[in-house]
């Protein structure tokens, strides 16, 4: 069941919200929870584990290395640091947040979204980032008096991007 709301994942903003039943039913690989993908990015929290990342200690299977022109080409330049250059390379981590390492290493042993991607390699994360809100225009339904509302905008995702060899 989804929903739009204020989040405390992202300071009260509104949000998409869903249903959570933390430690029931089985895992749905390569799908992540709103809640708890937004949680995870903010705090640097382990999608695996559930615990707080450190600098050195943050591995990424799936991120890619990009540019600065590449993200702003995606309009998300809005959420890079003013000045950095086009060609600054930067390290793409989508919405998943970095892993432990050994996390990473037995994600890749049971997902099977994970063991069917040709890169296995796994990549640092660097010690600096920014991250951009991925919205959404949400319809409520119509209210009981059923006066159509105006759509919101929501944010869905967070979505990360490593600045490494940045000074800001």
């Amino acid at each position: 069941m989804l929903g739009v709301g204020p989040c405390p994942s992202v300071d009260g903003a509104i949000a998409v919200a869903q249903a959570e039943k933390p430690g029931a039913g089985r895992p749905l690989y390569s799908r992540n929870h709103l809640f708890r993908q937004r949680k995870s990015v903010r705090e640097m929290l382990c999608p695996m584990c559930g615990k707080p990342t450190a600098n050195g200690d943050r591995w990424c299977q799936t991120g890619r290395w990009t540019t600065a022109a590449e993200v702003r080409a995606r309009n998300m330049g809005v959420w890079l640091p003013t000045g950095l250059d086009d060609a600054h390379r930067l390290f793409d981590a989508g919405a998943i947040a970095p892993l432990h390492r050994a996390c990473a290493e037995r994600a890749l042993t049971h997902c099977p979204h994970l063991k069917a991607m040709p890169d296995h390699e796994l990549k640092a994360f660097p010690d600096g980032w920014v991250i951009a809100t991925l919205a959404v225009e949400a319809r409520p339904a119509a209210n009981f008096t059923n006066v159509p509302q105006k759509p919101v905008v929501a944010i869905a995702f967070l979505q990360l991007i490593g600045l490494p060899d940045y000074g800001g």
